[in-house]
């Protein structure tokens, strides 16, 4: 097998599935693996706390980009978790003997090559291991531009560390690539999954559960001091924007992979679908976390306050409402795009 090529990508799940793919031979680039993995989302389930404020998701759960992008390709994988530690190092251990890339979950607090203030209590982070000498691992962080090492016991903290999402030493990997895979259809299976789960019918997933959030955003206006708002607006921009969840970068990268797949199988819908998503991005983060930002620090502009920013929140359920819409009613029902070993990145 060809030497590892480290990739420094925009997400950490994103960007390791598409390294562990071209590792095994098939070419991917970020966007179409975060794409095919279905990975936007949103969920806000405000009965879930983390670090005494309500959770609130704007990806899929840890995994499950790499376990879809790899089905609907026809990837066979493997994937484990462990109830004993010693078991979980054990078993990495012996696949990096073996020179086998293992994409591993991890506790962001524990990994000492990130700053101390990027560091938190964050267990969704992926990251590949690619080797252990000594007390010492190298890793490829997609987070960073070059590999790193990190000691052998910083790393079992990481794999087993307690909490929400708890990782359990999870580790994944691609076990076998297809000669040739069918693009076309792992597209339209994953663009109508992805605005399905948008769309849902339950109240904390989705456009719903983006409704939901602006419905609390605007309770907080009336039932919190203006200290707990300032904290609880800090909250939701900090999980949007800088732990790890998502947030208006996915939108923009999932516009990246609408364009390619638009221009894949020459469907101007999703051209389309790519500039209105890119649109929605901007709502998000210009739009509310740009004006929660400024009430957070004390320095709103006329017109700003938690009332106003909870319309913000309306108004990004309201595009993406449309948009995930538009995407059902224009998806073709069958595609295909047989290609044969390497996909040309886009």
């Amino acid at each position: 097998m060809s030497p590892f090529l480290h990739l420094h990508a925009a997400h950490c799940e994103s960007g390791v599935t598409a390294a562990l793919l071209r590792h095994a031979g098939l070419e991917l680039s970020e966007p179409l693996a975060f794409g095919l993995g279905s990975g936007l989302f949103f969920c806000f389930p405000p009965f879930v706390r983390v670090m005494g404020m309500p959770l609130v998701s704007f990806r899929s759960y840890p995994g499950t980009v790499f376990q879809l992008a790899c089905r609907r390709l026809g990837v066979q994988t493997e994937q484990r978790k462990y109830a004993s530690e010693a078991r979980g190092i054990e078993e990495l251990d012996q696949l990096l003997a073996r020179g086998v890339a293992v994409g591993v979950q991890t506790n962001m607090f524990w990994l000492s090559y990130f700053p101390r203030e990027f560091r938190s209590q964050f267990n969704g982070h992926n990251l590949i291991a690619l080797a252990r000498r000594g007390d010492v691992y190298e890793l490829s962080d997609p987070m960073l531009k070059e590999p790193v090492e990190l000691d052998a016991d910083l790393l079992r903290r990481s794999r087993f560390s307690k909490g929400l999402l708890a990782p359990r030493g999870a580790l994944y990997f691609p076990l076998r690539i297809p000669a040739k895979v069918d693009l076309g259809a792992a597209v339209v299976a994953a663009v109508r999954d992805n605005a399905r789960k948008m769309l849902a019918p339950f109240p904390i997933i989705g456009v719903r559960g983006i409704r939901r959030l602006a419905r609390h955003v605007r309770a907080w206006a009336r039932r919190e001091d203006e200290k707990r708002q300032r904290l609880l607006l800090g909250h939701v921009v900090r999980m949007q924007e800088e732990v790890g969840t998502g947030g208006a970068g996915f939108r923009f990268m999932y516009a990246a992979f609408l364009q390619a797949a638009g221009e894949l199988l020459g469907h101007a819908p999703y051209l389309e679908a790519s500039e209105r998503m890119t649109a929605a991005g901007d709502a998000w983060r210009a739009g509310f976390a740009g004006t929660a930002a400024r009430i957070m620090k004390g320095h709103p502009r006329p017109g700003e306050d938690v009332e106003s920013a909870a319309e913000l929140l309306l108004d990004c359920a309201r595009r993406e409402e449309e948009l995930f819409r538009f995407l059902l009613a224009n998806t073709p029902r069958t595609a295909s795009v047989p290609v044969a070993h390497a996909l040309a990145s886009r």
